[in-house]
């Protein structure tokens, strides 16, 4: 275009070759594609006006800077500026939605060599041709998402296990902390937890029985669960606590809305992040949603003290008890209670002599002999019941009392 010497516009000398030049320049220059957001309108057959739309799939950047702040610009005021990470990252949100794991990752140089690693050991295909599928590139515009961020060796989050020497986790014995892909961070992270889960040996007759603090299951099913269910959208790193009597696993995010602790120990599930759940699954690392929790309750069925779920708004706590620890406080607490007497209450020997004449009563009988309420006589019999004196037959109306046999004189 040309001007005179007093600014009026004088017109471009080759509308079709200036138009060519224009939508060329445009579509090269910027993604995602906007050329459908803007409008050339020709006027008076020299002047090309160019209207450009607000476009649907911000941030739109320039393609030799890539979606950094020196590539993206806002208008502020009369000016274009740079901008900010923040602004970056709220346009994606704005865009793509609230699912993290396929919004667009702000960091677009990735590698995933640990990834084809972990693909090449379970024998899963992770060409580049997978990437779509697999939900690493966006199909709009073949930008890598938040999923790629996690599987890839440029991972931005962390596992941070930590060992103490009291059940309190006030005295630090040893810290680590394991970076780069997901992947690795299974690996390095387990192997670390494979260290600390120590084996205590005892005998039975002549033969040497070993019995490691903690299933090697569920030590696994734990991680993984902190791993693929915990929420990406958050900075913060998924934490391990370590001590003699148990190791907890702490991952950002509590439960999704209308699931209970209770749901999750029953094996209701619902993934947060169902693309990852999805490879995880691929590569047979997990069974099927919500099978890890049940698993690890089964694993300690025959424990005296059970694992523990706790959570909060943003946390979801589960923590594994020390099977060798907890077994070694149940005997002696057993062995102390065997050793203490009990104390019996006029009342209670009023019961017992009833039943050594009668064989059995009723709980009209009990509350007829002592003069007392149903919720004493509640309390006392199931007193009586914890220190072995009698014994509960049946529920609700048929519920009897009969002496237990080790105290029938």
């Amino acid at each position: 275009m040309t001007f005179t010497d007093n600014g009026n516009v004088t017109g471009i000398n080759n509308v079709d070759d200036t138009y060519t030049r224009l939508t060329n320049g445009i579509r090269d220059a910027i993604a995602p594609d906007v050329t459908m957001f803007v409008r050339y309108i020709l006027e008076n057959n020299k002047v090309i006006r160019i209207e450009v739309g607000e476009g649907s799939y911000k941030p739109y950047y320039l393609k030799s800077k890539g979606m950094k702040s020196n590539g993206v610009y806002v208008r502020q005021g009369a000016s274009s500026v740079q901008a900010s990470p923040e602004q970056i990252r709220r346009m994606i949100k704005d865009s793509d939605g609230d699912i993290f794991e396929e919004m667009r990752t702000v960091v677009q140089e990735l590698s995933f060599e640990e990834a084809k690693h972990t693909f090449t050991r379970y024998k899963v295909d992770f060409s580049e041709e997978k990437y779509i599928a697999l939900g690493l590139r966006n199909i709009d515009d073949d930008q890598y998402t938040n999923l790629a961020m996690l599987l890839s060796d440029q991972c931005q989050h962390t596992t941070k296990i930590a060992v103490f020497g009291d059940e309190s986790n006030i005295t630090f014995k040893d810290a680590k902390e394991f970076c780069g892909s997901i992947f690795k961070q299974l690996d390095d992270s387990y192997a670390y937890l494979t260290l600390c889960n120590r084996t205590a040996a005892t005998f039975k007759g002549l033969e040497r029985v070993e019995i490691s603090d903690y299933p090697e299951a569920a030590l696994r099913e734990a991680l993984l669960n902190a791993l693929v269910h915990r929420d990406y959208s958050y900075s913060g790193s998924i934490i391990i606590n370590v001590n003699d009597f148990c190791i907890e696993f702490i991952s950002i995010g509590g439960l999704l809305p209308g699931l209970s602790a209770d749901d999750i120990r029953n094996g209701i599930s619902q993934p947060r992040n169902r693309k990852l759940a999805e490879i995880f699954h691929r590569l047979k690392l997990i069974e099927s949603y919500g099978t890890g929790i049940r698993k690890i309750y089964a694993l300690y069925k025959n424990c005296a003290v059970q694992p523990r779920i706790e959570v909060t708004t943003n946390t979801f706590k589960l923590i594994l008890p020390n099977m060798n620890a907890r077994s070694a406080i149940a005997e002696h607490v057993s062995e102390a209670s065997e050793k203490t007497p009990v104390t019996i209450t006029p009342q209670m020997k009023m019961v017992i002599d009833y039943l050594n004449e009668y064989g059995e009563m009723t709980e009209e009988d009990l509350q007829e002999l002592l003069n007392i309420k149903k919720t004493r006589a509640y309390l006392l019999t199931r007193q009586m019941s914890e220190n072995g004196l009698i014994d509960i037959i049946g529920r609700g109306a048929a519920k009897k009392y009969k002496l237990n046999t080790n105290q029938k004189m």
